[in-house]
């Protein structure tokens, strides 16, 4: 009887092939795969990374009992998605632990941060894509260091981290 696998695991095993390629083990681009398994690569620029820092150091500041993770790969339906910052809780860190490596859980807090080449079309995709893996909030987080919270619609406010600003 033949075995059949899941559009996620079949991710997870592109993934894991793409990992273990040594040509591309020092890709210096945030990396991503599509639907088709194919490699997308997103360089960065400085004014990025000093977002995802300081979203970081918000995050360490204002949250409790779990973990910021940078650069956070999620397995979805429609190939892995690397969130530029993330936060779990540690229960949500013993799940993910189990579900697979990029895990097929997403933490409860997906944070993406916008370049000149994002558009809201493309965050909308990364929204529910990462809210069908599990998490319960995605922000966005705009060049100009606009906070943007989503869970099933856009709130004015985190409902997790009720302390974190709505500017950086």
């Amino acid at each position: 009887m033949p075995t059949t696998t899941t559009a996620k695991e079949e991710h997870q095993k592109r993934w894991q092939e793409i990992v273990g390629d040594p040509l591309l083990s020092d890709l210096p681009y945030k990396t991503e795969t599509n639907h088709r398994g194919q490699i997308v690569l997103s360089p960065h620029q400085f004014s990025h990374s000093q977002l995802q820092r300081a979203i970081q150091k918000k995050l360490d500041a204002v949250m409790a009992g779990g973990e910021v993770f940078p650069e956070c790969p999620i397995t979805t339906g429609k190939g892995v998605r690397q969130a530029d910052v993330t936060w779990a809780s540690e229960s949500r860190v013993r799940e993910m632990e189990g579900a697979g490596d990029p895990p097929t859980v997403a933490p409860e807090i997906c944070i993406e941060v916008m370049s000149g080449s994002n558009d809201w079309d493309e965050m909308k995709e990364k929204r529910e894509l990462y809210r069908e893996a599990g998490a319960e909030e995605v922000w966005i987080v705009t060049e100009d260091g606009d906070v943007h919270f989503f869970a099933e619609e856009e709130l004015q406010a985190s409902g997790i981290a009720k302390e974190f600003p709505s500017e950086l």
